[in-house]
């Protein structure tokens, strides 16, 4: 159970979705640990998959893994990112962990011969969920994020939860709406009903807002903030402006502009510090976001474009972010293309136009779709020395490449392509086998954190400055090690292993050769921060700098 006295945010969505809860929840845990205190932020999934791993990408977003192995939200990344520090799974909570909990329980005879019900069982098994993440985190302030919109029938036992813990505790309980207020083009007037009435349903559920994020096209004028605090009981000085912005990393200084942590712990009856952690080195990066010397381009050439551009920057949320840290250290302001790889199957686009780009990036996924088309471009890359950064499925098509037009083996494949192919130089180790014949497939994953070995004298040793790595992994394929050895003679580079040399985790090409070609098995991506880029992909922004 959670100390006494540990204090709990909720953060809930008003009016509509997608409106930016979760960069909220991460920068109201970035002001509050400004200000000195250990914050512990916690995402709700409302659905009932027990993990996010089974979600589609271009409907959900990307899939972030955290070190644990847990399969989780993209928002836990954004909360990674903002706090710079490493997450627990236990501050990932979805309906189906919290259903198949107590239904276990209820099999297990474990309620004595009681009815079990929503009420107190399901509630009660999410406060415990809510209370040992605190416990766990040895935080002061907990921010909890529930998912999705009020008014939505799966997070009703979420709110509930929460209402629940303000009854019992009510000065260590506080209510954030996050809420967006439309400006009709042809009414010309930002509307304020559509957050009234939203609020009006979270009183219904028992439950009041302390403050008001009020996201806008444009920024909240005092008349408008005075009729939220009038028609919901909020306090004016509550109702915080959230107008769009160029970059999700100002949010929390614009969140300080308002005083929103003082406003918070005076709420929470909690001291501001004397000694306050400063946020000079977060102002400082965001200088760097505002302020570039110089652009580089790079194309990303990937699968999951199905339904836009818009669900592309969440599917690969984390490796744009990623690129970004690196890029702004570097002075450079990264400018991105997408390209989908069946263009290039259809004839829509032509490889050569890759040339035009100063590198390209292969990001991960799963399945046959688009291969033959990032196939096409990885040879062309490799050919023409552009700077190419390979990630999971990336190196796995890096390697099936390099083993048809180098080795000659001009079947080579991964097992995810052709099942029963002669040279299959991507497969499933042995002891996975057996799983995926049972349809253990969860099983067969290879998920969280794994240590690596690097090669001296290679780049990415150089990039890294260090002989042992920890990466996290998501993936079920790994480098064939039949072919290890005819790669090598062919000068490909396996700079990066597994303590016991099996698995093989990092490839590239001399720089003699090529001037930055590598890919990861790992997922560099994830462990990339604002105040802390990834070394992978400060070397390959690096050389597409030189190369520009």
């Amino acid at each position: 159970m959670a100390k006494k006295g540990h204090k709990y945010i909720f953060v809930i969505g008003g009016v509509m979705s997608g409106v930016g809860k979760g960069v909220a929840t991460a920068s109201i845990g970035k002001v509050l640990q400004s200000n000195g205190y250990k914050v512990n932020l916690v995402k709700v999934d409302p659905y009932l998959n027990v993990d996010a791993g089974t979600m589609n990408p271009t409907e959900h977003g990307e899939t972030f893994v955290l070190r644990s192995g847990l399969e989780t939200d993209q928002d836990m990344g954004n909360y990674e990112r903002f706090l710079n520090r490493d997450l627990p799974e236990e501050n990932y909570v979805t309906s189906g962990m919290v259903y198949r909990a107590v239904i276990e329980r209820e099999r297990n005879l474990e309620y004595d011969g009681n009815c079990v019900e929503a009420i107190p069982h399901i509630r009660d098994e999410i406060v415990e969920r809510f209370e040992k993440a605190a416990s766990i985190n040895g935080s002061q302030i907990s921010v909890i994020e529930i998912g999705g919109t009020v008014g939505d029938y799966q997070n009703i036992m979420f709110i509930e939860a929460a209402r629940v813990m303000k009854a019992r505790n009510p000065d260590d309980v506080l209510f954030i709406m996050v809420t967006y207020l439309p400006v009709p083009s042809k009414v010309g007037e930002m509307k304020t009903k559509p957050t009234q009435n939203a609020i009006r349903q979270l009183n219904s559920y028992g439950v009041q807002p302390d403050f008001v994020i009020g996201r806008s096209e444009e920024v909240l004028d005092a008349r408008r903030k005075g009729k939220i605090a009038e028609q919901c009981n909020i306090r004016p000085d509550h109702v915080i402006s959230a107008p769009d912005i160029d970059s999700i990393y100002d949010v929390p200084l614009n969140f300080e502009r308002d005083n929103l942590s003082g406003l918070i712990l005076k709420q929470l009856k909690l001291k501001k510090k004397e000694k306050q952690v400063a946020m000079a080195q977060w102002a400082s990066f965001v200088q760097k976001v505002h302020n570039p010397k110089k652009e580089v381009h790079i194309a990303i050439v990937g699968k999951y474009f199905d339904t836009g551009d818009f669900v592309l920057s969440d599917a690969y949320i984390s490796v744009i972010e990623a690129i970004k840290f690196s890029a702004y250290t570097l002075g450079a302001k990264p400018v991105l293309t997408w390209i989908s790889s069946q263009s290039f199957e259809n004839g829509k686009r032509k490889v050569s136009e890759l040339k035009k780009y100063d590198g390209v990036i292969v990001p991960g996924g799963f399945g046959s779709t688009g291969i033959p088309g990032k196939l096409k471009a990885i040879k062309f890359i490799r050919e023409n020395k552009i700077p190419y950064f390979g990630l999971c499925y990336g190196m796995q098509l890096a390697v099936v490449e390099y083993a048809q037009n180098v080795l000659g083996l001009k079947d080579a494949a991964t097992r995810e392509m052709h099942k029963d192919g002669k040279h299959l130089v991507i497969d499933i180790m042995e002891d996975q086998k057996e799983k995926l014949r049972n349809k253990n497939y969860g099983g067969t994953m290879r998920l969280g954190a794994y240590p690596a070995h690097l090669k001296k004298g290679t780049i990415a040793r150089a990039a890294y400055d260090q002989e042992m790595v920890e990466e996290r992994h998501r993936h079920r394929y790994e480098v064939n090690p039949e072919y290890i050895s005819q790669f090598e003679e062919a000068g490909l580079v396996f700079s990066g292993t597994s303590p016991d040399k099996t698995l093989m985790e990092i490839i590239e090409l001399p720089k003699k050769v090529h001037p930055f070609f590598l890919g990861t098995q790992f997922h560099p991506e994830l462990q990339a921060r604002p105040l802390a880029p990834h070394p992978l992909f400060t070397e390959f922004v690096k050389a597409c700098l030189k190369k520009k």
